[in-house]
């Protein structure tokens, strides 16, 4: 944050109007933006779904933008500082072009795409005599949130998930009133999104410091602490990492094209049948993931790896005696329903921890909204507070109306609402502090709602709107509002025109929506849903649609076990925080304990404690000094994998390869 003050004290760049101007929202910077965004809506579900390559917009890390933005730097604007520096683009304008990049990215992915096409179609195709969801499921669904003619073997239907008869036309006439009906809703949530990180930009970048390691690469970029010019471009040790990773994933690539070629693969599976719930052991090395978690602090690092390997051994000590805790219900992000639970309740915990940490902050906020002068200043934000906070109630108000016409019963929603909240603020605040970009929430919100209340106040109708909710409740490893919290971070470098960012969120919300529903929907229908990702449309529709007619059927009660785990998991939560404020020296972070449960973390505990290791060494033997000037190599990591899963996308495209998956889910 000093940098930043450092930054906005330097009158250097603004001797002039025209250099002023460019140190904000400009029209090119909206049309690049926009462009960027149409490419990633096109080009990152092309990728997945067509050429099996890597996951360009599935988590948070945003490797698409990171990739399109470093072609930007590193070539049209290099030339452009160099030759002709009074039309180069600025350090405000990259930031908003990159901000723009990455609100796309979560809507090319299962941020929208991926869940609302075939979320509402999944059912009728897979239905059968034999699991009778046509008599459980489908009499519950609205009609005006399917495609129009929806039926078991309806051509709407088959045509999506098998391809179209040769010369026949996308049934655009049956999709539209469904995405006109999901439209308003989306854009409601967006917007409450975007008013909940102007609300908690203050508290958490200016009183908390959180670090925001996600935006380190960006700023560098930019040049955001180096007058506009990227610097860590002419660094050797960023040219290292980036040349490690992009000769790491060349070999993987030939090896695919080759299989004579050597191939370093990145993880490997250490048979431990008495040890691990799975019978496996998995030892692997993110590269991207290293250069995040470099970043992050060391406890955290260190918990994160710490209470994932003590998951792994409880759940397989208690596998190993039959118990395997209460059910889940409606699907986790753990591989444990125990930890589901547990995990659930510490992700609250730390969600209302933060919150009370921040009550001054929104005391002060609410001073605003009532009209009184307070200390709060909020010239810097895009929104005025009391403009945020009321946008944000009457986007909650029309979700409600939403919601209650789609099924889900008066009385959950409340719920509902408050644990999606939750989630997305907790998520946010994971990935701000720890760098940690493959941050999701432990139990999603629908799967919570169902099992705090049980069958009682839902019935069949509002369980399956709770399975329609999953288009936007349920996958949190990549959403709008991450996105927009960090652009607002790196938003001390635009100095003019900032309440501009707002449109530049919406113009990139807008593009990304359309595009992407555009290019999955044709493709399905042109050649198959069958044909593209197996999970998005075979696993996905088959596991969920399963798990509410098997709800269905039992109609259970509430959970009283997996309350009692979730309070057990809040209070485990809290003495870790006591603990962490009482003792300088204590080594567990909280989010540690939060995070520790989920499936990908059982991927990623040996790149955190990697991470830890090479940064503790750093600070141990050569202080912060070493930390810092070994900073670039790591920066280069992520830049390095995700630019070259860029570019092989485009050689896999030009010499007709698939499969070439250099960035993986995990």
């Amino acid at each position: 944050m000093a940098q930043i003050r450092d930054q906005r004290s330097d009158k250097s760049t603004a001797t002039d109007k025209p250099a002023l101007a460019r140190q904000g929202v400009t029209s090119r910077s909206l049309i690049i933006g926009a462009i960027g965004a149409l490419v990633i809506a096109l080009g990152a579900p092309y990728g997945q779904h067509v050429l099996r390559g890597s996951y360009m917009a599935l988590d948070h890390n945003v490797p698409a933008a990171v990739a399109l933005l470093f072609l930007l730097v590193a070539g049209p604007n290099l030339l452009l500082l160099r030759f002709l520096k009074r039309i180069a683009f600025s350090t405000a304008e990259i930031i908003v072009v990159y901000g723009m990049m990455t609100v796309a990215s979560p809507l090319a992915s299962v941020g929208l795409t991926d869940y609302l096409l075939v979320k509402p179609t999944g059912v009728y195709y897979y239905a059968n005599p034999s699991n009778k969801w046509a008599e459980i499921i489908i009499p519950q669904m609205p009609p005006w949130l399917v495609p129009s003619g929806a039926a078991p073997d309806a051509p709407v239907i088959t045509h999506m998930y098998e391809g179209m008869p040769a010369g026949a036309a996308v049934p655009w006439h049956a999709w539209l009133p469904m995405l006109v009906a999901w439209l308003p809703f989306l854009l409601c949530l967006y917007v409450v999104m975007i008013c909940l990180a102007v609300l908690l930009r203050k508290q958490w970048v200016e009183n908390e410091h959180l670090i925001y390691p996600a935006n380190y690469l960006p700023l560098a970029l930019a040049g955001a602490h180096t007058q506009g010019r990227p610097a860590i471009l002419g660094q050797r040790l960023f040219w290292l990492g980036f040349g490690s990773a992009c000769v790491v994933n060349t070999l993987a690539v030939l090896h695919n094209w080759f299989p004579t070629v050597p191939y370093w693969r990145p993880f490997t599976f250490i048979p431990a049948p008495f040890l691990i719930h799975d019978g496996r052991f998995i030892i692997y090395v993110n590269i991207a993931m290293l250069g995040f978690l470099y970043l992050a602090s060391s406890d955290v690092t260190f918990s994160l790896f710490f209470f994932n390997l003590l998951q792994q051994g409880t759940v397989a000590l208690l596998m190993t005696f039959g118990v395997t805790g209460p059910e889940t219900l409606l699907g986790s992000a753990t591989r444990s329903p125990i930890f589901f639970y547990l995990n659930g309740g510490a992700f609250l915990a730390l969600v209302a921890s933060g919150l009370w940490i921040g009550r001054g902050h929104l005391q002060a906020i609410w001073t605003r909204v009532k009209g009184e002068r307070g200390p709060l200043d909020d010239t810097e934000e895009i929104l005025p507070y009391r403009v945020a906070f009321w946008l944000a109630v009457a986007g909650l108000g029309a979700m409600v109306v939403w919601l209650t016409a789609s099924g889900v019963p008066p009385f959950v929603l409340s719920i509902l609402l408050i644990l999606s909240l939750a989630n997305y603020i907790g998520v946010t605040r994971i990935v701000a502090e720890t760098g940690l970009t493959k941050a999701m929430a432990p139990a999603p919100a629908t799967a919570m709602t169902a099992a705090l209340l049980g069958w009682g106040p839902l019935g069949a109708r509002g369980i399956v709107a709770l399975g329609l909710a999953d288009v936007w409740a349920r996958d949190t490893r990549t959403f709008v509002m991450c996105q927009v919290s960090h652009t607002l971070q790196m938003a001390d470098f635009v100095k003019h025109n900032k309440a501009r960012l707002l449109w530049a969120f919406g113009i990139g919300i807008l593009v990304a929506m359309a595009a992407a529903i555009w290019l999955m929907t044709t493709y399905a229908y042109g050649n198959g849903g069958l044909t593209m990702e197996n999970w998005t449309f075979q696993g996905g529709p088959l596991g969920r649609n399963k798990a509410l007619a098997d709800w269905i059927a039992r109609q259970p009660r509430p959970s009283g076990s997996g309350m009692a785990l979730a309070s057990l998991g809040a209070g485990i939560y809290m003495i870790l925080t006591i603990m962490r404020f009482r003792f300088i020296r204590w080594p567990l972070h909280p989010l540690g304990f939060a995070a520790c449960g989920l499936s990908d973390m059982d991927w990623l505990w040996f790149t955190c404690f990697l991470a830890w290791l090479v940064k503790s060494l750093a600070l141990r033997y050569g202080g912060l000094k070493t930390y810092q000037a070994l900073r670039p190599a790591f920066l280069g990591l992520i830049a390095g994998s995700y630019t070259f899963a860029a570019i092989w996308l485009i050689v896999d495209q030009l010499t007709g390869h698939t499969g070439n998956r250099i960035i993986m889910s995990s």
